[in-house]
């Protein structure tokens, strides 16, 4: 120690010499590593290999969180613009089938220009693919009354049975108590349309008390007649699909296949005029004025039930 303290300048001022010889002696380009480089390498490299490693890992975690939290804001984007999308669909979807609905209601009211008209929507039906009775979203506070007169742009669909203040039921021509008078456009024979058992499921219905001499046949256009007291005359009904003999022989019967598709019915058009035979009553034949009292007595039957 005393060697030390006495010669410590020297001793400092020589391994400062050696340093700088050490350093003059490495610097520049070297092709090989020193004892010395080789010596801290081989203590140093483990360590920063451990450390890269670390720090690899830590930046992968980094990087999959961050894009984690970027493809959820995206994902969050996206779906509120397919949300906005598809009620922006949905919005035209409701135009468009208001569109429809208007443009058939005007459709129907150009078939009847001499007639006044309200239009109305089907809000309840009876249970079952076909529309028997079914009710409608007006009612006497819209000046709606029993007997008026139903139609879509096919055709004749029913009238109205029961009016309340906001609301009325219907009958259609399918249900087994609706009557009506009707005739073939093309021959002009006579005979009452009706509901009937065993053809409404199919949705069909029976034109009954046809003359036997009569013409009707497959194929023929079926309206209203001038005899009702309830519908106006000239509104298809729908078109014959078969004709057969009753077993007195002296009267037909043809089954009907209705113009109107009572599957899917939705907005109709109401005819608000009342009708009446009795103007044309001085013209009816015996066989007319028949099919007049059958349609009357037919639907009295009906609503007793």
């Amino acid at each position: 120690m005393n060697f030390f303290n006495t010669y410590k300048k020297q001793i400092l001022y020589i391994v400062i010499l050696l340093l700088v010889i050490l350093a003059f002696f490495t610097a520049g380009r070297k092709k090989f590593a020193t004892p010395i480089d080789n010596v801290l390498g081989f203590i140093i490299t483990p360590a920063q290999n451990v450390t890269s490693s670390i720090s690899s890992w830590f930046d992968g975690k980094i990087s999959a969180l961050r894009d984690d939290t970027d493809l959820r804001a995206e994902n969050a984007e996206l779906k509120a613009q397919v949300a906005l999308l598809e009620a922006d669909n949905k919005r035209l979807s409701l135009y468009e089938e208001e569109n429809k609905r208007l443009s058939s209601l005007l459709e129907i009211a150009q078939k009847y220009p001499d007639y006044e008209t309200t239009g109305v929507n089907i809000i309840a039906k009876d249970p079952g693919n076909w529309y028997f009775t079914f009710t409608i979203n007006k009612g006497t506070k819209d000046g709606l009354s029993p007997d008026m007169v139903l139609t879509d742009a096919g055709g004749l669909v029913g009238r109205i049975t029961e009016c309340g203040y906001t609301y009325s039921k219907a009958e259609s021509l399918l249900d087994s108590r609706s009557s009506v008078s009707a005739m073939s456009l093309r021959t002009g024979d006579l005979g009452v349309v009706k509901g009937d058992y065993t053809l409404m499921n199919d949705g069909l219905c029976k034109m009954e008390y046809i003359d036997a001499e009569s013409e009707i046949m497959e194929g023929d256009e079926i309206v209203t007649s001038h005899l009702s007291d309830i519908y106006p005359s000239g509104i298809t009904i729908g078109y014959v699909q078969e004709v057969v003999t009753d077993d007195n022989g002296l009267t037909k019967y043809a089954v009907i296949e209705p113009s109107v598709d009572f599957e899917h019915l939705s907005t109709l058009l109401v005819i608000t005029d009342s009708f009446s035979s009795s103007e044309s009553s001085s013209q009816n034949s015996d066989g007319a004025a028949f099919s007049s009292s059958s349609e009357t007595a037919s639907q009295e039957q009906g609503g007793e039930q």
